[in-house]
């Protein structure tokens, strides 16, 4: 799989572009704020439909344009018809519904395009997966979920929904019942929507997590030069789950029925605390990745090269498992995006995240400099495109 066209009009600093790209290694070069980045978090969000850098579609639209759009051309290797062109268009509008189109025709809803462009995006915003909140890693989990198994994206958005909705009724009914005049039997139909949409996201979290553990600790041992173990464990606040194998990524993970029934007895047992503080306090939403290395938690231990090092093994696994996924679809190999990931590290860790990156169909590398890309991904068969003030000129 590879992108072999990118338009953008009026997307970030983009009035208009129209960039051709190939496969084998593409650098994007340019100094800061040239628009280098922009032009990966588009070809991002065509294939996830959110930014790497941003929460909300907002900044995604150039100041003063009421909309922006993005068309990317992702051909797909066919053994029976060689190659496979497949357009998506993306109309982005702040405010209102996004629209989408595959093949010049238009689909029902944004997300049915999920699935047509797999990437893996490397960036330096990944310090966060282990630096950051929990909220960073629930994404990061989910993201490859959604990646894997496009239909997830509806469940993530249901449960999503859910726990707003049922947010805002708690706050209400909190504030009645402290007035003496509340009628809490609606929680109860809102209880159940959680524990069905929460049930079928932490189980597939759960077998995520339990194929992610191997390829993981394997990147971490390449990229830090085998020092140190990586684990990865899931913690949950439901009652059933903690302590328990199955979130320790071992054993058998839960079924959705039990996973859902043990939503469903944490919800009415916190019920009296939620109405109190107005916060759903049960659900995946709350749960979190544990990253531990050598024993001990990531988190406030390891050093800033030790901190690339699991970010990155954290990436590297996720390609490791699209790449799986495609064994059986030879055109769904994921295109690997480095977005200034080099500057970031020391001479070592570039190179050896070089060299494991080099082999796939398609990567493309921002850089502000030919200096800050490594020679395993320079040379005979790579191409550049110069970014400057909003243009892209490939030069090879």
């Amino acid at each position: 799989m590879y992108v072999a066209h990118l338009s953008l009009a009026d997307f970030r600093s983009y009035p208009q572009l129209e960039l051709s790209l190939s496969p084998g290694v593409t650098t994007l070069l340019g100094r800061n704020g040239q628009g280098k980045t922009n032009l990966v978090e588009a070809i991002g969000y065509v294939a996830s439909l959110s930014s790497h850098r941003v929460s909300t579609d907002a900044p995604l639209v150039r100041q003063g344009a009421p909309r922006a759009v993005v068309r990317a051309d992702v051909v797909r290797h066919d053994p029976a018809r060689g190659e496979r062109h497949t357009l998506v268009e993306l109309e982005i509008t702040p405010g209102r519904a996004n629209r989408a189109r595959v093949n010049r025709s238009p689909v029902r809803r944004p997300r049915e395009v999920l699935g047509a462009l797999r990437t893996v995006l490397f960036a330096p915003e990944d310090l966060a997966l282990v630096k950051g909140d929990p909220d960073g890693r629930r994404r990061y989990l989910d993201e490859l979920l959604v990646s894997r198994w496009p239909r997830l994206a509806g469940v993530r958005s249901d449960y999503d929904r859910v726990v707003r909705q049922r947010t805002a009724l708690l706050k209400s009914a909190g504030a009645a019942m402290r007035s003496g005049r509340a009628d809490v039997r609606t929680l109860d139909v809102w209880d159940e929507q959680l524990a069905t949409t929460g049930a079928e996201l932490l189980v597939a979290r759960l077998a995520l997590l339990r194929q992610l553990r191997r390829p993981a600790a394997e990147a971490y041992q390449v990229l830090s030069g085998g020092q140190g173990d990586l684990g990865l464990w899931y913690r949950s606040n439901l009652k059933a789950l903690q302590g328990s194998v199955a979130t320790e990524a071992y054993g058998e993970v839960p079924t959705v029925a039990d996973v859902r029934e043990a939503l469903l007895a944490d919800a009415q047992e916190q019920r009296r605390s939620e109405l109190d503080r107005g916060v759903t306090l049960v659900g995946p939403h709350r749960d979190d990745l544990q990253l531990d290395l050598s024993g001990m938690p990531a988190k406030g231990y390891a050093s800033h090269g030790e901190s690339w090092s699991v970010a990155l093994g954290l990436r590297l696994a996720s390609y490791r498992l699209l790449l799986g996924d495609a064994e059986g679809d030879p055109g769904g190999a994921p295109v690997l995006v480095l977005d200034d990931v080099f500057a970031e590290l020391d001479t070592g860790r570039r190179e050896r995240l070089a060299e494991v990156v080099a082999g796939a169909e398609q990567v493309l590398v921002t850089a502000a400099v030919p200096e800050d890309v490594p020679p395993a991904l320079q040379g005979a068969g790579t191409h550049r495109v110069d970014v400057v003030s909003g243009s892209a000129v490939r030069a090879g």
